[in-house]
C-alpha cells in the first residue's frame, strides 16, 4: 500500500524527501514516522532531486580548461556566444512503471 502510493508521489513531485512523503501519508490519513516512510523509498531505490551541494567544485577533474577569451577585445554584437550548463533544472522526470 506505501510502495504504491509513493510510486503515485514521486514522477509529481520529485523533489519530496522523507519527511515530505510521511506529511502526504499524514494528509490522507495514514499515521506513520519519516522512519517508515523512508522505508518503501529506500527499498525502490528512489531519490530526491534538487541541487546537491558544492555544485561549482572541480570534483575529480585533473584539467581546467582555459579560458580562451582573455585578452580578446568584444566590441561588436554576436561576436562571442557563450552558455553554461553546470546546473539545469528538471521540471517533470520520466518514472518508468515499476511492478513488484
Amino acid at each position: 500500500m506505501l510502495m504504491d502510493k509513493v510510486d503515485r508521489w514521486m514522477p509529481e513531485e520529485p523533489t519530496l524527501g522523507v519527511i515530505g512523503m510521511a506529511d502526504l501519508f499524514r494528509d490522507e490519513d495514514i499515521v506513520v514516522n519519516p522512519k517508515r516512510a523512508g522505508y518503501p523509498v529506500r527499498l525502490m531505490g528512489l531519490m530526491a532531486i534538487y541541487p546537491k551541494k558544492n555544485l561549482s567544485a572541480l570534483g575529480g577533474a585533473k584539467y581546467t580548461h582555459p579560458y580562451l577569451l582573455r585578452g580578446l577585445p568584444i566590441n561588436r554584437p554576436n561576436q562571442v556566444w557563450a552558455i553554461d550548463i553546470t546546473y539545469i533544472h528538471a521540471q517533470r522526470v520520466h518514472v518508468p512503471d515499476r511492478h513488484y
